[in-house]
C-alpha cells in the first residue's frame, strides 16, 4: 500500500493549508505525528483575505452549514488557488454530489472554478 500510495504521490504536485496542518495534528498524538510526517515537504497554500471573503460567501449562502466553516475554508483555498483536485474523506460536507453541485454553481456565478472535489478512491488513477 505504502509503495502504491508513494507513486502516486509522484505523479500530482501536492499541495496543503495550515488548515490541513492544524487538523493532522489534533487527536492522539502518535496518530497525529503519523499524519504529519507525511505531510512534510508539501507546500502551503496561503489562507488570505480573498479565500475567508469566499468561504464566508458559501456560509451565507446556505451552501454549507454554518458549522461547516473549516469545510468551506478547505474549498475556498483549492478553489482560489487553481487546484485541479480537492481530496477528502468528509462526505458530509465536501465529497457530497449535492454540496459540488450547490457550491460549484456559487462559484461558477462568480466566476471562480470549482475543483474537482473526490476521495482518494475517487481520483484519477486510483
Amino acid at each position: 500500500m505504502k509503495v502504491r500510495i508513494r507513486h502516486r504521490r509522484l505523479r500530482f504536485d501536492l499541495y496543503c493549508s495550515q488548515l490541513v496542518i492544524d487538523e493532522a495534528a489534533a487527536g492522539d498524538a502518535e496518530a497525529a505525528d503519523h499524519r504529519l510526517q507525511a505531510l512534510t515537504g508539501i507546500p502551503l497554500l496561503d489562507i488570505g483575505a480573498e479565500v475567508l471573503r469566499l468561504s464566508e460567501l458559501i456560509l451565507d449562502r446556505g451552501a454549507l452549514p454554518r458549522t461547516a466553516g473549516e469545510d468551506a475554508l478547505h474549498i475556498s483555498i483549492a478553489a482560489l488557488h487553481d487546484i485541479d483536485y480537492l481530496l477528502t474523506w468528509n462526505c458530509t460536507h465536501i465529497a457530497n454530489a449535492e454540496t459540488r453541485r450547490v457550491i460549484g454553481r456559487l462559484t461558477a456565478a462568480i466566476g471562480i472554478e470549482l475543483p474537482t472535489i473526490c476521495t482518494p478512491e475517487e481520483s484519477p488513477g486510483a
